[in-house]
């Protein structure tokens, strides 16, 4: 396929992504917006609701991106798997919107797939300083959110089919959930050597405290989830610092 033609259906893509996403909570979509469906699966992995703002940060960085590949006629591969990535995510809105749970996980864990193999081909190249921030930020950001995300959209779907948890409480299995995510996230972070990914990971961990401490969320209800989070919060500012004591030694 042509290059440009490729470079052109990455923008196409790119918008049509974001008006998708807008209009879900504009029209909305079936009537109902994301946020009242995430509602009508309460869970205790759920962040409070300003922590989805590092959706407007995902959206500039990735229409960075799309401007700055215009430009560039390197790293075709990643156009493709963020064309596909585009196209995953309006069909999770629909799927989402439509209350087809289960298919919302399959097309958020393509998004994954396709966001992994964006990373890993970036990691294996020789970036230029511009690069970094243009091609190699945007995506970090992006799959640090969807790492949570798939965990989060996993947690909604057992809600969803009354899973019983084996016979575990709620609590427990937030607490092993949360411990898992931050396990891969840290592995994930030192293995990119990436300190934006890490703080998304920061980001959505703030939040899920948040929700748990505020009064229009759990209000403290559940101290053992509460200290975990702080427990998970504090190993992912530990990473970090290494990291940039480390590029600082650089």
């Amino acid at each position: 396929m042509n290059k440009n033609l490729i470079k052109f259906f990455v923008i196409v893509s790119f918008l049509a992504m974001v008006i998708v996403n807008g209009l879900a909570n504009t029209l909305p979509i079936n009537g109902i917006t994301t946020g009242d469906i995430s509602n009508s699966y309460p869970n205790l992995f759920a962040p409070a609701a300003i922590t989805f703002s590092i959706w407007g940060i995902i959206y500039l960085l990735l229409a960075i991106y799309s401007i700055y590949q215009l430009k560039n006629d390197k790293y075709e591969k990643i156009r493709i798997y963020f064309i596909l990535s585009s196209l995953a995510n309006m069909l999770w809105i629909f799927s989402w919107h439509y209350k087809l749970i289960g298919l919302s996980v399959i097309l958020i864990l393509s998004i994954l797939f396709f966001l992994i193999k964006i990373v890993d081909q970036l990691n294996k190249e020789k970036l230029s300083n511009k690069e970094k921030r243009f091609i190699q930020l945007p995506f970090s950001v992006y799959f640090g959110w969807i790492t949570v995300a798939v965990i989060a959209n996993i947690t909604t779907f057992l809600v969803s089919i009354n899973w019983n948890g084996l016979g575990i409480s709620d609590d427990v299995w937030t607490i092993v959930i949360l411990l898992i995510g931050t396990i891969i996230g840290i592995k994930r972070t030192l293995q990119d050597k990436s300190v934006a990914y890490g703080l998304v990971l920061f980001w959505a961990y703030s939040g899920i405290f948040l929700k748990h401490t505020s009064s229009n969320g759990f209000a403290g209800q559940y101290a053992n989830i509460i200290t975990t989070i702080i427990i998970c919060i504090s190993l992912f500012l530990i990473t970090l610092s290494f990291l940039i004591i480390k590029k600082n030694k650089k």
